[in-house]
């Protein structure tokens, strides 16, 4: 049976350690078959990365330099995208989200606009810049589209403050891309993981105590990985969810359906 993901191609953005969410899916997708190119921000990132692909299936995978806040730099790499992946493109993993540590602590009613800002920008406005340049690459044989979101989107989440208001920005702005993408048979959705200690996870105090309420109360009486992440974004980047767009996925054993 051949592999689910031979001979597409993926471009992973947000991969930056060996906890990333975005490593792990960039794994599960070469695992099955995927060819795998890799967006950073600079220079720093573009080491970590190295690091983690060498000695592995995704040594020789093609690392692009992009601030996707800029517009004229995600229109250049998604260009030298498509010239090595030779005019097209299957699937984009979205997987960037950024605030400043100050206005993840105290009131949200305390953020500050320089904050709301650059949260929403940097977390969700992205989503759109790469779609966007994504799109006429996808247009001919469509594609998968799929970023990143949190519990937090949805509910009041301790120190979670503007991140969970963009995150919330975000799920909407995958069913608005699903439905300008849809008839080009690209497909939008999401990723609700459950908490998982990433380095931006970090930035949130208390997330400790985060993973230990999930592990008491989902009915799976367990936290999730990063691993079991990265196969639900293969799985909507693959065939088998070919009718399925404009959804968030919660990959989070179950903590979601609970009640207080």
């Amino acid at each position: 049976m051949p592999d689910v993901m031979e001979g597409k191609s993926v471009l992973i953005t947000g991969a930056r350690n060996k906890w990333s969410i975005a490593w792990h899916a960039a794994l599960s997708l070469q695992r099955e078959g995927a060819r795998i190119a890799f967006s950073v921000f600079g220079e720093r990132e573009e080491g970590a990365v190295r690091k983690l692909i060498a000695d592995t299936p995704l040594e020789s995978s093609p690392i692009f330099h992009c601030d996707a806040t800029q517009i004229d730099q995600v229109t250049t790499m998604m260009d030298a995208v498509g010239k090595v992946f030779d005019g097209h493109l299957d699937g984009l993993l979205h997987g960037m989200a950024f605030a400043k540590t100050e206005e993840l602590s105290g009131e949200y009613i305390a953020t500050s606009q320089d904050g709301f800002a650059l949260a929403n920008n940097a977390s969700v406005y992205t989503l759109l810049s790469l779609a966007r340049a994504a799109r006429s690459l996808m247009r001919e044989n469509g594609g998968s589209i799929v970023t990143l979101t949190y519990l937090g989107a949805e509910r009041v989440v301790p120190r979670y403050n503007v991140m969970g208001v963009a995150k919330a920005a975000l799920e909407a702005s995958v069913r608005y891309l699903a439905a300008d993408l849809g008839p080009e048979q690209i497909r939008v959705n999401a990723v609700s993981a459950g908490p998982i200690k990433t380095l931006a996870a970090g930035a949130i105090s208390g997330f400790d105590s985060m993973i230990q309420t999930v592990s008491d109360r989902s009915p799976m009486r367990r936290a999730v990985g990063a691993d079991e992440v990265g196969d639900a974004v293969l799985f909507l980047m693959s065939k088998w969810s070919r009718g399925i767009t404009g959804e968030t996925l919660y990959v989070d054993a179950g903590y979601n359906i609970m009640g207080l």
